[in-house]
């Protein structure tokens, strides 16, 4: 008989089916129904592209408390265009839905591409906005380079420091490629970021060590402290390359830093810790996040065709290469998460306990009724 505590309670549930909740999730909240779909749909790819951090696992606590409990979010999308010039914009979000600020902006930056070649879009007074890739591929479907940014709540402490400062701050490029899928480097500014500690603090896994540092410059690896440390600001995450200088962690913090002052200083809008969501007197408050977003027309350089079979040509013979021994396999940006689509199509996304307490929860609180699934 098997061990009660190694029974896998993960549940499997289809992509359209978990997507859909989800719309009706931020219908309930208040969200039009274009702009809830718009939401769901990028917490939905997501999941299918086998990014468990930033999909259904961010539902409830990055929008649905945020919303409904702490409001500090807007269900209505107020998009206002401050400044309009014919390659660049300055967008204000209102502290609206992020995922519709994004995706808004990033239509406009490939529509000003299109007219002059390049187009730049940057937001101020936004919100989370969902995995960075969703924006990048926007822009190699329309034949377009695209360099999207954000920062984010302070996590980062700066090489030889120990405070969260920068955010996990992605910088993130997509490259339109003549393979099934495009090249698309999202991931974080720092060695994990905060979703995947909530990932690990949901499993009851320790962290690698090296990857959070406290005040007195301790390795920590206990998930569920972690997050509470971050938010107390007691730690940090450390950036790619790890604490200290020895293995390049100046580079990761570099990097923090551009993309800080990418979507920041443009907009003159909020930074550091200023975006920690709480007021001096620990009030909770709107978290005020910028963006970045670039779109390069391909067109205006080379035909797209030869382009996409370039850029192909490259990836390609990075994964002919050498390999280690014992490894198997080489892997260009995108490939993994184009493997999980493929998988996921078939199999669904994995929903574990904690994450079908919410939506169990979330469902009852909306009075979804519609809703019956295998865990409740």
């Amino acid at each position: 008989m098997k061990d009660p505590e190694l029974v896998d309670h993960t549940a499997w549930l289809p992509c359209d089916l978990l997507e859909q909740f989800m719309v009706d999730v931020f219908r309930g909240l208040g969200v039009p129904d274009e702009e809830a779909r718009i939401c769901a749909d990028v917490l939905s790819t997501s999941d299918r592209r086998g990014i468990s951090s930033h999909g259904i696992s961010r539902l409830k606590p990055i929008y649905y408390d945020r919303i409904l409990k702490d409001k500090v979010q807007q269900p209505l999308t107020n998009f206002e265009i401050v400044r309009d010039h014919k390659s660049t914009a300055v967008v204000d979000g209102h502290h609206g839905m992020g995922m519709v600020i994004a995706k808004r902006c990033m239509e406009m930056a490939i529509a000003k591409a299109r007219a002059h070649g390049t187009g730049c879009v940057v937001a101020r007074n936004s919100t989370h906005f969902g995995i960075v890739g969703y924006y990048t591929l926007m822009a190699t479907q329309a034949n377009m380079i695209g360099l999207v940014s954000t920062n984010a709540r302070p996590a980062i402490a700066p090489t030889f420091g120990v405070d969260n400062m920068l955010g996990t701050n992605p910088v993130v490029f997509g490259f339109p490629t003549d393979e099934p899928f495009d090249f698309t480097n999202d991931y974080a500014t720092s060695i994990i970021q905060r979703g995947t500690v909530e990932l690990y603090a949901r499993e009851n896994r320790p962290l690698p060590p090296g990857v959070v540092i406290d005040h007195a410059g301790n390795v920590k690896t206990n998930a569920g402290e972690v997050l509470k440390d971050l938010i107390a600001g007691k730690a940090a995450l450390a950036p790619v390359g790890g604490i200290g200088e020895e293995l390049g962690g100046y580079k990761g913090y570099g990097f923090a830093t551009v993309a800080e002052l990418l979507s920041c200083a443009l907009q003159q809008g909020a930074f550091l810790q200023a975006l920690s969501g709480h007021a001096a007197d620990g009030r909770k408050v709107p978290y005020s996040l910028g963006h970045f977003f670039l779109a390069i027309d391909v067109q205006a350089f080379a035909d797209p065709s030869d382009f996409r079979k370039r850029v192909g040509e490259v990836l390609r013979a990075l994964r002919a290469s050498r390999k280690a021994p014992g490894c198997e396999r080489i892997y260009t940006c995108g490939e993994k998460e184009y493997d999980a689509s493929l998988e996921r199509a078939r199999k669904g996304v994995p929903v574990d306990l904690s994450i079908q307490a919410e939506m169990i929860a979330m469902r009852d609180e909306l009075g979804l009724t519609q809703y019956r699934f295998p865990f409740g």
